[in-house]
């Protein structure tokens, strides 16, 4: 006997049917003689259709309240499926986050699970039912109910597995599981059958929509084996575990790319050795993410520094450095929009010098113009234009051969 964790997102359970479909893939679990603990989403779009109707009242709803309607979705989704399983004959209860012991911090829209209370959950377990919990909430020690944020179900479903040591944590979504890029965008976009932690977290962390990266780190922290798989298809997922197996000895196992970034430049600014540590300062106590950084020194004894964030934040960025444009001692600020971010992933770069050198010896011969860089020890990330995203991708998966063999995988 094993112990499951299954997470099924929104598309999964986007309709009754689908509902009942999810119900069956649960029962067949539970009929291998598995403990089985399922973590759901919202149905559909429902958090959408919330969060408008909210912005049909409100131009700025109070978070509190708005953590109070969006957690009534996956309160139905987890009613629901629990009565398609006790209508299939299998013993089934569902609990809210807070009834599953789900503990966060005392900050609406967007805590962090500090502690799961997983009494009320074994102890349904012992009695050989199924437990149904509600993703994406939990509480604080207030009593407040609180929501998890982007990717919480997820991050729900790692946890719990984490606090019930499972076996394994099962997440079901519309995809067969991790491929080498979006096969929605890349044709020859290819199935992993395993990723390592660090890889699918940096994936995650530059674009790639799979999992969530709250869940991956989760799920490393407490070595909790995961697998993504389709909650349609009968075929066996992507794992993602510490050490993946080296499929055809790639040195590049992905590639993750973002559209919709802006290069942000500050000119003049004074070259004391607190000058950048004050600007990103600045910027993080304002909530302002930065990523890729370049700085450069100019003839004048002035540093220029340039820094991409996602374009939705841009305006915000540009408030906060012109509010405290005194302090901070620059003369000007531009930006440049319509950009993207490309970035190739790999543990086997570790080992292997000259991966980056290839990275832009095809951007160059396909006629791409490399804007911004940024290494780490298993990824290299390039700031192209947008209009070149694509066509980044699709000549990188090729030049690293990410699609071949693709009969062996899929």
């Amino acid at each position: 006997m094993a112990l499951i964790v299954q997470k099924f997102g929104g598309t999964s359970v986007g309709s009754v049917e689908k509902i009942k479909n999810v119900a069956n893939r649960v029962i067949e679990e539970a009929e291998n003689g598995n403990e089985v603990v399922v973590v759901v989403s919202a149905m559909g779009k429902t958090t959408d259709q919330l969060v408008s109707m909210a912005r049909d009242i409100s131009g700025s709803p109070s978070k509190r309240e708005m953590d109070m309607l969006l957690t009534t979705g996956e309160q139905v989704t987890i009613s629901l499926l629990t009565m398609a399983l006790i209508e299939e004959g299998h013993e089934a209860i569902s609990y809210t986050g807070w009834q599953a012991g789900m503990q966060t911090e005392s900050v609406h829209g967007n805590a962090r699970i500090l502690n799961i209370d997983a009494t009320r959950i074994q102890a349904q377990l012992q009695e050989k039912k199924i437990v149904v919990v509600a993703g994406f909430q939990g509480n604080d020690a207030n009593g407040e109910i609180t929501t998890l944020g982007r990717g919480g179900s997820d991050t729900t479903a790692v946890a719990i597995a984490a606090a019930l040591n499972a076996d394994r944590c099962d997440i079901y979504t519309d995809v067969t599981g991790v491929f080498t890029t979006d096969p929605r965008y890349i044709k020859g976009a290819r199935k992993l059958q395993s990723i390592s932690y660090d890889e699918m977290l940096e994936l995650a962390n530059l674009g790639a929509g799979v999992l969530h990266p709250r869940a991956v780190e989760y799920a490393k922290n407490y070595q909790i084996p995961l697998e993504v798989r389709s909650s349609m298809e009968r075929e066996s997922g992507t794992i993602i575990e510490e050490e993946a197996t080296m499929e055809e000895n790639l040195i590049v196992r992905g590639i993750a790319f973002e559209d919709s970034i802006t290069r942000v430049t500050i000119y003049g600014l004074p070259q004391s050795l607190g000058a950048l540590s004050t600007i990103f300062t600045t910027l993080a106590k304002n909530r302002i993410n930065v990523d890729i950084i370049i700085q450069s020194m100019t003839a004048e004894d002035t540093t220029n520094l340039s820094f991409s964030t996602k374009s939705e934040d841009t305006e915000a960025a540009l408030i906060v450095l012109e509010n405290n444009k005194e302090q901070l001692g620059f003369d000007r600020v531009e930006t440049e929009s319509g950009l993207a971010k490309v970035s190739i992933v790999g543990s086997g770069m570790v080992s292997n010098p000259g991966v980056a050198a290839e990275m832009f010896e095809v951007m160059a011969n396909t006629g791409i113009q490399v804007k911004m860089v940024s290494t780490s020890e298993i990824k290299v990330s390039t700031v192209v234009n947008e209009k070149e995203m694509v066509k980044a991708v699709e000549s990188l998966h090729e030049a690293f051969k990410l699609g071949q063999h693709a009969n062996v995988l899929a």
